[in-house]
């Protein structure tokens, strides 16, 4: 059924419709101030299109799209010929993209400017089939046209300090679609993404016409339409926009527009509608077929240029959403849902499993208690639970979306749903919740108090509220804290509520009777219950060339209170920085005494050293000096050292947070970054230390993307700028592996000494078991190896393959005489590991290189045990450049400099 209202709707690929806001006249004015002050104006004034939440949540994720080695990947950008005409709404749109950081490709047509020129110089367009009839001639005026426009919009670009980069050839390899029929018109048959990879990391948009070449060089006319189609099949984006002067598709009798079209559910019937005709229907047909090529997450939306920010940074957007939707159930069992695949959501998302304060088979157990039913779509990208005995209000007891589900508006599909079987909802949601937006505005009224808040549906008399509310109380389905229902906490209970965090109501107690009004929504404004610092502070960067470096800058850039103050890096000193739009940051050659002389004088409070290992020792040993003498008043600037050069060095905190300890992180000033084959390596074998046979090492095989290698100075660009390149191509391997460092491989010892502070010898009493599974060992000779000071060995092979990024680690680990175990109890025993760790997740699969690539975490899975119950294999991986650098980086520069652990790291 179409959709002509939309709620809280998000868009992949966007076709854009009017919204008239501040933003338009406030952009013009910040054309001449500098990048950081733009960012964070802009944030500001986009707080008046949206809440505060839905553009930070927005704003975070796609900032988190793209990455070094695919920068392309935020969206691409239709913009349609008529669109063209109105080119100062249309650059002031782009250039608001620009200026919080965010780099589309943008593809244009110019079919209206080029009829007008061909029909001025006495040529009649001619079509077939709706495409354009193109000979010698009119290809001459087309390229003329094209080039003309595209001039224009990189000019008008560049005028709001927009860099944009023309590029009207090398992207599109075409055959002809029929020569015969249709002339010099192409069907694309290649998709070349580097020269707009190259223009995004030079920092400049990338502005492509849909002109294309055959093999032979023959220039062919290319539908804007379908270039934009099959740019998105190639570089598969966030999100896909279409720009049109109408703002969407609108229903051809009534003439409303249409906001939301499922394709799975409406295709068929919409296309036998006899008002979808002619450019319609073809624009449906080719719709379809994009999405049928893309992920399921993807969708169009049909906009106008002026509405470009609602779209993308509102959950209500605007124009017209496309997409392929999703096939809901309800079940009222889990054996129908899946046990396996219910538990692994619940484990995944639910916060309270996180925190610690419920565990999935708790979860579970609860469940068998009263009749309820389970919600959701087919991907599992939203699963809600919705408890229901007989005579009593019913209750949401869980609501578990993915990104991907909040993104692409399956949490309202499911909701929806919900709503069509029960008249009345309780539900609850944490009051830091980044969705609560979302439950607010589905919600009749709500209160917070004690850090969550309480929302309901269906009941207008806020007496029935806390009659109901009383007895859910009394039958423990909600919890004690809600009661009295009302805005304040009673004096004698005011001892329950955490420090700084206030109750607050959708309405007062002074008019108990008030009822609310159908359709209005209630808000609540919690108080920030974190503890978190938030001063901002300064980071200098020692060594920016490599991809770890570019990574890390790419993640400061988007950190709420983490800027660069100086990036060092001698080859490019005095050349600008890409890729980072906080400020304009050029690059310096700093030696030693510059690095003592800013520690002195307090001019960072933070040092990552992105040196080779070897030498960052001078450097050290400077801001050490510099702390010494400084009279800033300052605390001595916090070191992360991402080399290998102080990993074993007592006098240094090891950064490996899930493991070792926080605590530790928080009073340190001088970090060492574990390596990255050491950090998976890790994780993969500490819940398996109590169990193993230390006379018989653990092997572990891991193979690793090419940019673990590195990088070397690669040829000077055009403009002179030294560039690098990967250490190790992908084109030397042929496509295959290549082992290395085959033994001592400096990782490998990394991961045996600190992984030896975590064993302590066995118990002497018979009685003391080592852990929940009741393995039971006594005084052995394994002790003597635990006192001795070296006791585990790892066995490490490492191997670089054909692939950018992401490490995948296979561990084969003996286990001691006395120990058996299944799958299910390893797998046990990495849950309860890694209970609520924000960065780790465990798959109910083993991992592949896709599950890893372009994450921030580690994951785990693919769990195995031998025939004899005596060795055990299991499997991990993680992203080199990130969890296994960057990532880490930041989470170890978070907990010294006292933010949240996981600022700035989009999880």
């Amino acid at each position: 059924m179409l959709t002509v209202r939309r709620a809280t709707l998000r868009a992949n690929v966007c076709l854009r419709a009017p919204t008239r806001f501040p933003l338009r006249s406030s952009l013009r004015l910040l054309t001449t101030t500098s990048a950081q002050t733009d960012r964070d104006t802009i944030t500001r004034l986009l707080y008046s299109i949206g809440t505060k939440r839905e553009v930070e949540r927005y704003l975070r994720i796609f900032s988190a799209s793209s990455h070094p080695s695919q920068p392309a990947k935020f969206a691409v950008i239709k913009v349609g010929g008529a669109v063209l005409d109105q080119l100062d709404e249309l650059a002031l749109s782009l250039s608001f993209l620009y200026r919080v950081g965010l780099y589309p490709v943008i593809l244009h047509g110019a079919g209206p400017q080029l009829n007008e020129i061909i029909e001025s110089e006495g040529v009649t367009p001619d079509y077939i089939d709706g495409i354009r009839i193109t000979d010698a001639r009119t290809l001459g005026i087309a390229r003329r046209v094209f080039l003309e426009e595209n001039l224009r919009l990189v000019t008008a670009l560049e005028k709001l300090g927009t860099r944009a980069r023309p590029i009207t050839s090398g992207v599109f390899t075409a055959d002809y679609l029929d020569k015969e029929k249709y002339g010099l018109v192409g069907k694309i048959t290649r998709v070349d993404k580097r020269p707009l990879e190259a223009s995004i990391r030079a920092g400049a948009l990338p502005i492509l016409t849909s002109l294309a070449e055959s093999a032979e060089g023959q220039i062919l006319n290319v539908n804007a339409d379908i270039a934009a189609g099959e740019l998105a099949k190639e570089l598969e984006p966030l999100k896909i926009v279409y720009l049109n002067e109408k703002g969407g598709l609108f229903h051809g009798t009534t003439g409303e527009r249409l906001d939301v079209i499922n394709l799975d559910e409406e295709y068929n019937s919409l296309m036998k509608e006899p008002w979808v005709k002619y450019g319609t229907k073809l624009k449906l047909r080719e719709i379809k077929e994009l999405l049928d090529h893309l992920p399921r997450t993807s969708s169009v939306a049909i906009i106008r240029a002026d509405s470009l920010q609602k779209e993308l940074f509102t959950d209500s957007g605007d124009g017209t959403l496309i997409r392929r939707g999703y096939k809901l159930f309800k079940h009222s069992s889990i054996d129908a849902v899946g046990p396996d695949r219910i538990r692994q959501v619940i484990h995944d998302r639910d916060p309270e499993v996180q925190q610690g304060t419920q565990s999935v088979s708790g979860v579970l157990s609860d469940l068998k208690k009263v009749p309820y039913t389970i919600y959701g779509d087919e991907p599992f990208d939203v699963v809600a639970i919705v408890s229901h005995p007989p005579g009593e209000v019913p209750v949401m007891t869980k609501f578990l979306p993915s990104r991907s589900g909040v993104l692409n508006s399956v949490t309202d599909n499911v909701f929806n749903s919900i709503k069509k079987d029960h008249r009345k909802l309780f539900w609850t949601a944490a009051a830091d919740d980044e969705n609560r937006a979302w439950h607010f505005e589905r919600a009749d009224g709500s209160f917070t108090r004690a850090g969550k808040s309480l929302f309901w549906y269906g009941i207008q008399d806020v007496n029935e509220v806390e009659k109901v509310v009383k007895e859910m109380e009394e039958k423990g389905r909600i919890e004690r804290a809600y009661l009295p229902v009302g805005p304040s906490i009673p004096p004698h209970r005011i001892t329950e509520t955490p420090s700084g965090t206030r109750s607050f109501s959708t309405f007062t107690r002074a008019t108990p009777r008030a009822s609310f009004l159908r359709g209005t929504r209630g808000y609540a404004t919690a108080a920030d219950t974190s503890s978190s610092n938030t001063e901002p502070k300064k980071v200098a960067l020692i060594g920016a060339r490599g991809f770890t470096g570019q990574a890390l800058i790419s993640l400061l850039d988007t950190h709420p209170h983490l800027s660069l103050s100086n990036v060092s890096s001698r080859q490019l000193a005095g050349r600008p920085l890409d890729g980072y739009t906080k400020s304009s940051i050029i690059y310096e050659d700093l030696s030693v005494s510059d690095v003592e002389t800013m520690e002195k004088e307090g001019v960072v409070d933070a040092w990552v050293m992105a040196l080779p290992n070897g030498v960052c020792k001078p450097f050290v040993d400077a801001i050490d000096k510099g702390a010494k003498e400084s009279k800033s008043g300052k605390k001595a600037g916090v070191i992360v050292d991402l080399s290998a050069d102080y990993r074993f060095e007592k006098e240094w905190t090891y950064g490996l947070p899930e493991l070792y300890s926080r605590t530790a992180l928080k009073l340190s000033t001088r970090i060492s970054n574990p390596g990255c084959y050491a950090t998976s390596m890790q994780l993969l074998l500490a819940p398996l230390l109590p169990y193993m046979d230390l006379r018989s090492p653990p092997t572990v095989f891991g193979v690793s993307g090419y940019s673990g290698a590195g990088t070397i100075a690669g040829q000077n660009d055009p403009d002179g700028r030294p560039t690098t390149v990967p250490k190790v191509s992908p084109d030397s391997l042929k496509g295959g592996i290549r082992p290395y460092s085959l033994t001592d491989h400096i990782h490998e010892r990394e991961a045996s000494v600190h992984l030896s502070s975590l064993l302590t010898a066995s118990p002497t009493s018979a009685s003391s078991p080592i852990s929940g599974l009741d393995v039971e060992t006594g005084p052995s000779a394994e002790d003597a190896i635990v006192n001795s000071g070296n006791p585990l060995q790892v066995a490490f092979i490492p191997v670089v393959a054909p692939w950018f990024s992401g490490i995948i680690s296979t561990a084969s680990v003996p286990l001691k005489d006395d120990v058996k175990l299944t799958a299910r109890d390893v797998k046990e025993l990495f849950e309860k590991k890694y209970a609520g760790e924000n960065s780790i997740k465990i798959l109910p699969k083993t991992p592949e290189v896709a599950d890893v690539m372009n994450q921030h975490g580690w994951v785990f899975g693919g769990v195995q045990a031998h025939s004899s119950g005596r060795r055990v294999v299991v499997v991990g991986g993680l992203d080199n450049l990130l969890k296994g650098a960057a990532t880490q980086c930041l989470q170890n520069l978070n907990l010294a400099l006292g933010y949240d652990e996981f600022s700035g790291i989009p999880l």
